[in-house]
């Protein structure tokens, strides 16, 4: 096992953070968390000796543009990277090869790539409770392997699936909306990564500036937010084939 990893996460409902938490545990004996998905997130350097694990969440086959962004303020410095596209059941296509891709950019050297399960964030009967005790398993074995390879030296760069050009994602042309129960507590408003929710009105969301990562519906107290109900039984009709389906993690060495 490793002695320390940084655990860098864009993780708006919170299970890529979950996820990612339970790989990077297997992987060093301290684990540091850099949350990407806060409205002020700070730019970090690394250095050669460092070790990062890089997750983030799977939006139509793409990575979220603002996670990209935002990594776009981190400088890699050599650090080796272990990258995490977690997704929620369906498919997560390109955004493991866009990951790659972005760390390599910013001088991360890529030394492990995977693809994890998360409970889908708006969905929740497809890939329902995951990560799950399986994951966690399955998750200790590859931290293992992982650790190994670091520990010896292995500099290799793992090939991973995906398109390049990458796949088209423009996002999803909703937001989700407050209803009755909504007491403009502000607790959304303040999480938003996008800041897409004013705080004098939080039951108004800017279009323009949402993403639709749920951020705002997972940590209202009063479950007063959500998508329009057409919006939602049109993407569970969509999804229905995956509820019934266990989709692997995934490790490339």
């Amino acid at each position: 096992m490793l002695e320390r990893i940084t655990v860098l996460h864009f993780s708006p409902t919170g299970g890529t953070r979950r996820a990612a938490l339970l790989l990077a545990g297997n992987l060093a004996s301290q684990v540091e968390e850099i949350d990407l998905t806060l409205p002020h997130a700070q730019a970090r350097a690394f250095a050669p000796e460092d070790v990062v694990l890089v997750a983030g969440p799977v939006y139509g086959g793409r990575l979220p543009a603002l996670m990209v962004e935002r990594l776009r303020s981190v400088t890699g410095g050599g650090a080796r990277a272990i990258s995490a596209a977690v997704y929620g059941g369906r498919a997560y296509e390109d955004a493991l090869v866009e990951l790659d891709d972005v760390l390599e950019a910013q001088g991360f050297r890529v030394a492990a790539a995977t693809a994890l399960l998360a409970e889908h964030s708006i969905a929740h009967t497809v890939a329902a409770g995951r990560p799950d005790a399986q994951d966690e398993a399955q998750l200790a074995g590859f931290g293992a392997r992982i650790a190994e390879k670091l520990m010896r030296g292995g500099e290799d760069t793992p090939a991973v699936p995906g398109n390049r050009p990458y796949r088209d994602w423009a996002g999803m042309p909703v937001t989700p909306m407050a209803g009755d129960a909504c007491i403009a507590c502000g607790k959304c408003a303040e999480a938003c990564p996008t800041q897409a929710i004013p705080p004098e009105n939080p039951r108004q969301t800017d279009a323009a500036r949402c993403i639709t990562c749920m951020r705002c519906v997972a940590v209202c107290p009063e479950k007063a937010r959500a998508l329009p109900a057409q919006v939602q039984g049109m993407l569970m009709q969509k999804l229905a084939p995956f509820v019934e389906r266990r989709p692997e993690n995934e490790l490339y060495l």
